[in-house]
């Protein structure tokens, strides 16, 4: 194994702790509900596309794309998948970052919440070249 690879599967690793930590939280009731209101007005929908549903939907899709990274036959997709997801799930957080008032901490400014949303597009990526 070089060091690339090496680099590679402790990039994985995390990656795999960081979505599956995220993932989980979406069905914690407090972090459930601020996550529900991040959805932007545009998106929400009621009956199966309700926020609640769609929280639920991400936290499983980060869930499934953690356990997806640890795993070799489908890490590849699992990486280009959460970064697909990454994009996906932005504008809730711009809108997120737009509001301040309204989510505090989670309201990361949107500059930064841009370059870590990059960030880790880029670490999806590079953990399957």
């Amino acid at each position: 194994m070089t060091a690339f690879e090496i680099v590679q599967l402790i990039l994985r690793i995390a990656l795999a702790g960081v979505f599956i930590g995220m993932g989980v939280s979406h069905f914690l009731p407090g972090p459930r509900r601020v996550m529900a209101k991040m959805i932007p007005p545009r998106m929400r929908w009621n009956g199966m596309l309700r926020p609640a549903v769609l929280v639920a939907f991400t936290g499983v899709c980060e869930i499934a794309g953690g356990i997806g990274l640890l795993l070799p036959w489908t890490y590849v997709a699992a990486a280009i998948a959460l970064a697909v997801f990454l994009v996906a799930v932005f504008p809730a957080n711009a809108y997120a970052a737009r509001n301040p008032e309204r989510f505090g901490k989670l309201a990361t400014p949107l500059i930064p919440r841009l370059i870590g949303q990059l960030v880790l597009i880029a670490l999806c990526i590079v953990i399957v070249l």
